[in-house]
């Protein structure tokens, strides 16, 4: 019966030993396991058995990516401006071992290194050129904290300025700086159209008094043309009329009417000289020669009788 008791006994205890001491990893974490008191390795994902009391797990190490985000850090420009920055750390445990026995705290090792590390480069910055340089800041920083935590085997994939904050004075002199500047760019912008819109009508009044002229100067050419024409064309009937009055051969009566019909037309115009041919004036004075003789030759009209005077009788009947 106590040998029953024995083997029952041992047997439980061998499987109490086997269950704990049976480990499974899971994904993305590793074991560190020493063996009295030293490192013995580190086991990666799947089932594992250790040695009971001589072997035990050290740190379970965690490989995922991870984020820290550190409370922000008071730094201090070039310029001797002290703003305030919050930063976010991207990291990745890379070896289990070098972690579990590189640094304690490894965290606040982290944290401390990236407070040095931006007051260092910002050091070495204007405010202008800090709020302007997030790019250069983060690279910067991950660099010099990548290089740092590499024997704590840690790397950092990321490093991220979340967010600056100048004293509040500095803050509202930005406001006014920009408020200013953005009323320049207006400034520039409207002259800049008055400009454009007073070129453009200066090149419509010049493009239309060009055209204005041009048009003067053709209808001028079309009129001197016209009048050219015009002039051709009467000269042209004038030796028309002459070469048919000299083929019509006329005689001396037929001229002496035809200068009579001209004296007349010229009498009726506005001038108050006229020049007169010899020979219309002698014809003229014949004229005025027979027209005074028609005048002798009429009958004189008879006077009208007188009229009686009145009598002092009349007047006193009336």
């Amino acid at each position: 019966m106590l040998d029953l008791f024995l083997i029952l006994f041992i047997v439980i205890l061998g499987s109490v030993l086997v269950i704990t001491n049976v480990r499974i990893v899971p994904q993305a974490t590793a074991f560190v396991i020493e063996r009295l008191g030293g490192y013995l390795t580190t086991w990666s994902v799947g089932l594992h058995l250790k040695m009971p009391i001589i072997d035990r797990v050290v740190q379970k190490v965690d490989l995922k990516e991870q984020v820290i985000d550190f409370p922000p850090q008071p730094v201090i420009t070039k310029d001797n401006v002290t703003m305030t920055i919050d930063t976010v750390v991207f990291y990745q445990i890379t070896d289990p071992k070098l972690y579990a026995y590189g640094v304690a705290r490894p965290i606040l090792a982290i944290e401390n290194l990236t407070a040095t590390t931006l007051r260092n480069i910002i050091g070495q910055l204007e405010l202008d050129e800090t709020l302007t340089s997030r790019d250069l800041i983060n690279t910067q920083m991950r660099a010099t904290l990548d290089e740092a935590t590499d024997p704590w085997g840690i790397r950092v994939n990321r490093v991220e300025v979340k967010n600056i904050l100048p004293p509040e004075d500095i803050q509202n002199a930005m406001e006014k700086q920009m408020r200013a500047e953005r009323e320049r760019r207006e400034s520039i912008l409207r002259a800049e159209g008055q400009k454009r819109s007073a070129i453009l009508i200066a090149e419509g009044k010049k493009e239309s008094q060009i055209l204005y002229a041009e048009g003067e100067k053709t209808a001028f050419i079309l009129q001197a043309e016209a009048k050219k024409e015009a002039a051709i064309r009467v000269a042209e009937g004038e030796a028309m009329a002459i070469k048919m009055i000299k083929e019509a051969a006329p005689n001396k009566e037929i001229l002496t009417l035809r200068s009579f019909d001209a004296f007349v037309e010229v009498s009726k115009g506005t001038a108050t000289k006229i020049i007169i041919p010899s020979e219309i004036q002698s014809l003229a004075g014949m004229a005025a020669s027979l027209k005074e003789m028609i005048a002798d030759d009429r009958p004189e009209p008879a006077p009208a009788p007188a009229k009686p005077e009145a009598t002092p009788e009349d007047v006193t009947e009336s």
